[in-house]
């Protein structure tokens, strides 16, 4: 059997996901949290193959906590559950260790064969995503940059849009804040304008946000 914990902030999907699961062969729901804080304690707690994370949960300030989560919990798959645009997030997420990423407009039946295959040491995307990926690739160096952000750069931006000033970001992330101001540069360039409100609504727009 594989266990399971759900972290997530909306009691109606802790409901759906342990309901749909419920007389899963396979698959047991054995953990809830409504919070990042939780999740350290409850992967302690009892013996969890299968994290299941969204990226907005509370408490989770930056990505760079999930690697964190993996490096102490190495038996533990951590598995992104989220509204966040895939196509920007799920490739940064997978490279800081995560197996995997679904989006939650897909199917509890492909969440739970993610489950299972994430569980046998897969890495899974989406094939939409897979083939994005390979036209990111194929794409010139100015291309790149305007199609991919670091982690950084997108965890600063989505502060930046919630109206966060430099110095309020800083103490989140725990950054100086020249290298805030540096990373609101590199957007800047990377996007293409000149002015924090061209930047939100680029970020909008292309669905950043």
């Amino acid at each position: 059997m594989i266990n399971v914990c759900l972290a997530d902030n909306y009691p109606v999907v802790h409901f759906g996901v342990k309901s749909y699961f419920k007389e899963h062969p396979e698959i047991s729901v054995v953990s809830n949290v409504g919070s990042f804080f939780m999740v350290p304690d409850a992967l302690r707690n009892k013996e969890i193959n299968v994290l299941i994370i969204d990226l907005e949960l509370d408490g989770l300030k930056s990505i760079y906590e999930l690697k964190a989560i993996i490096k102490n919990f190495p038996k533990t798959k951590v598995l992104i559950f989220s509204n966040l645009n895939e196509q920007i997030y799920a490739s940064n997420a997978i490279k800081a260790g995560v197996a995997g990423y679904v989006h939650k407009s897909a199917k509890l039946e492909t969440l739970g064969t993610t489950i299972i295959r994430v569980h046998q040491g897969l890495i899974m995307m989406s094939e939409s995503l897979k083939k994005n990926l390979a036209l990111i690739s194929k794409q010139n160096k100015s291309e790149r940059l305007y199609r991919k952000l670091s982690n950084r750069e997108i965890e600063v931006l989505r502060f930046l849009c919630d109206g966060k000033k430099n110095n309020e970001i800083s103490k989140t992330l725990g950054l100086n804040e020249k290298t805030i101001s540096t990373y609101k540069l590199r957007l800047l360039q990377k996007l293409n304008v000149t002015n924090l409100v061209d930047l939100v609504n680029k970020a909008k727009t292309l669905d950043i946000v």
